[in-house]
């Protein structure tokens, strides 16, 4: 397995843009199952271990897909799909591929979909994705770990969720698509990457409004056409950045994303006594001498994103007085707290709730990511601790972020890959 060495104390200068959004590009790919003709191009596709993932779902189903992961250009083709079965060996990987139960219904009128696998951050039902094809008139049952799904055609309605989801969302979108009638979700998820999915559908002959608030309203049609599409830029790789600059007293400038999804990861580091200056699609963030500490409560967008909890917790550990953060999403979410421990920080946890003091320094040691974002975190606090530490089991950070250690090298970071 890889890890990465890294030699902290650096601070992070220069310039950085972002690639495609892996939120986005994945439940984007899963749609073009709906396309019973033609070839789909999508643009700025990250090349991300999940990426690959997705398209080998795709690929075994029957899909002909050419990816230049350089161009970061994906030809898809569904023309020929043939199968209905997604299996446990590719669904355990991570939990989006659980994205291609909507579509595949959808167009084959049944679907047999491996419950799906992914980061342990505790238990992340399906139950929103089933409960709304439920709504949607199909016949849902359980196998083996495999859900199955029927319907002939789906039929509008309106679908409720007891609380945003944004797999939920696109997965229901997928389905709501080409149902016979209209169909409402009231509480969808407001993310950009919900946006975007939405924004390529109707491209391609969808009619939905609402995409961004909380009521999507989804009026069927019989069929998609093929179009091309340019995937949005990844606002948590942007926010990674964003907190490497603030944990390591840097000035970074990011572009390939839009601001204005970050606005509250800006309010926060803002108040930690970063100086912010945002553009219509960059930005340039210059970190403190030290960080002052935060309260920082996540919450389903456009509130402070999980996903990067685990970076401004690391910024926090070297603040100067005490902060507290708390994660209302994922129960599970700090699982890397032991190990942000081993380098030094003053961090506890209790009731969903951490409390950091800020220490003057950490130091170097051996940790280990246990999945993509805390992966994230505790390479931004590598970054900052003194000496030498490694970080193992990166193929975790490899599914959310492209050759990180090289996009870091490049800002000035001491950090190599080694196998």
């Amino acid at each position: 397995m890889d890890k990465f060495v890294i030699n902290g104390g650096k601070k992070l200068n220069g310039k950085i843009r972002v690639e495609g959004s892996k939120n986005a590009a994945l439940p984007i790919i899963a749609s073009t199952i709906l396309f019973k003709k033609g070839v789909t191009v999508l643009k700025n596709i990250p090349p991300l271990r999940d990426i690959l993932t997705i398209k080998k779902v795709l690929e075994y189903i029957g899909a002909v897909i050419d990816y230049d992961p350089k161009k970061m250009t994906m030809a898809i083709d569904c023309s020929k799909i043939n199968e209905n079965v997604a299996p446990y060996e590719l669904m355990r990987q991570m939990r989006a591929s659980f994205l291609v139960l909507g579509p595949l219904l959808a167009r084959m009128g049944e679907a047999r979909v491996s419950l799906p696998g992914g980061c342990t951050l505790g238990p992340r039902p399906v139950d929103y994705h089933i409960q709304g094809f439920r709504i949607l008139g199909a016949e849902i049952s359980e196998d083996a770990g495999y859900i199955i799904a029927r319907a002939k055609r789906l039929k509008g309605s309106t679908v409720y969720f007891d609380r945003p989801s944004h797999t939920g969302t696109e997965n229901i979108l997928f389905g709501a698509v080409t149902a016979a009638g209209t169909t409402k979700i009231i509480n969808a998820a407001c993310d950009p990457e919900v946006i975007d999915v939405a924004d390529f559908l109707n491209k391609a002959g969808a009619k939905i409004k609402g995409a961004g608030t909380a009521t999507i309203i989804v009026e069927g049609v019989r069929s998609l056409k093929p179009v091309e599409h340019r995937v949005t830029g990844d606002r948590l790789v942007a926010g990674t950045y964003m907190c490497g600059a603030a944990i390591t007293g840097g000035r970074i400038e990011i572009s390939g994303f839009i601001p204005d999804y970050l606005t509250m990861v800006s309010s926060k580091l803002h108040e930690m006594g970063c100086l912010i200056e945002a553009r219509k699609a960059s930005m340039t963030i210059t970190g403190p001498k030290k960080p002052k500490p935060v309260r920082v409560v996540t919450f389903p967008y456009p509130g402070y994103p999980t996903d990067l909890l685990p970076c401004i917790m690391a910024v926090t550990t070297v603040s100067s007085g005490t902060s507290r953060i708390k994660e209302t999403v994922f129960e599970d979410r700090f699982s890397h707290m032991m190990e942000l421990r081993r380098l030094g920080a003053d961090v506890n946890v209790a009731l969903n709730e951490a409390t950091v003091n800020g220490v003057n320094k950490l130091k170097g040691a051996s940790v280990m990511a246990s999945e993509i974002r805390g992966g994230a975190g505790l390479t931004l606090a590598c970054l900052a601790a003194a000496g030498k530490s490694e970080l193992l089991r990166v193929y975790h950070i490899d599914r959310g972020y492209s050759r990180l250690e090289e996009k870091l090298s490049t800002l000035g970071a001491d950090i190599k890959r080694v196998n």
